[in-house]
C-alpha cells in the first residue's frame, strides 16, 4: 500500500520594486512609442524552488481579453517563456498557470509577468491582479 505524497507547500514570490504586497494590482496601458509600458512585472525568486505558479485575475467589472505571457528568467541572462495565451475573463475571474518545472542546471531569479498588447488595444485600461508562488 502507498502513502500519498505530500502537497507541495508554495509561498508567493515578492514582486521587484513591489510596495511588500506579493499580489500586484494593474491596469493595462496604452502601448508607448517612447518609454516604456507598464505591461511587465517582474517577481524575485530568492531561492531555489521545484515548480513555480502564476495566478491571473480580472479585477474589471465587464468581460475582457488578457494578452498574457509568463517566463521563467535565469542567472546567465537566458529566459524560458511557459505562457502565451489570450485568454477572456469574466469580471472577478481568475486562471493558475502552472505548475512549471524548474528547469535542472538553471537557476531562476525571476519570474515574469507580462500582461498587454499592442495587439489588443480594446484591453487598455482594464485591471487586474498578479501573483506568483514558488512550490517545493
Amino acid at each position: 500500500m502507498s502513502v500519498p505524497s505530500a502537497q507541495a507547500s508554495c509561498r508567493f514570490l515578492m514582486p521587484l520594486g513591489g510596495s511588500g504586497d506579493p499580489v500586484v494590482s494593474k491596469r493595462i496601458g496604452p502601448d508607448r512609442l517612447l518609454g516604456s509600458t507598464n505591461w511587465n512585472t517582474d517577481f524575485i525568486v530568492d531561492r531555489p524552488f521545484r515548480s513555480y505558479q502564476f495566478f491571473f485575475t480580472s479585477a474589471s467589472s465587464e468581460r475582457a481579453t488578457f494578452p498574457i505571457s509568463a517566463f521563467m528568467r535565469f542567472t546567465d541572462g537566458t529566459s524560458l517563456q511557459v505562457v502565451n495565451e489570450t485568454p477572456t475573463f469574466e469580471p472577478g475571474a481568475g486562471r493558475k498557470f502552472g505548475p512549471f518545472q524548474a528547469v535542472p542546471g538553471k537557476r531562476t531569479n525571476l519570474m515574469n509577468f507580462r500582461v498587454g498588447s499592442s495587439s489588443r488595444p480594446a484591453a487598455v485600461g482594464f485591471s487586474y491582479r498578479i501573483s506568483v508562488q514558488g512550490c517545493e
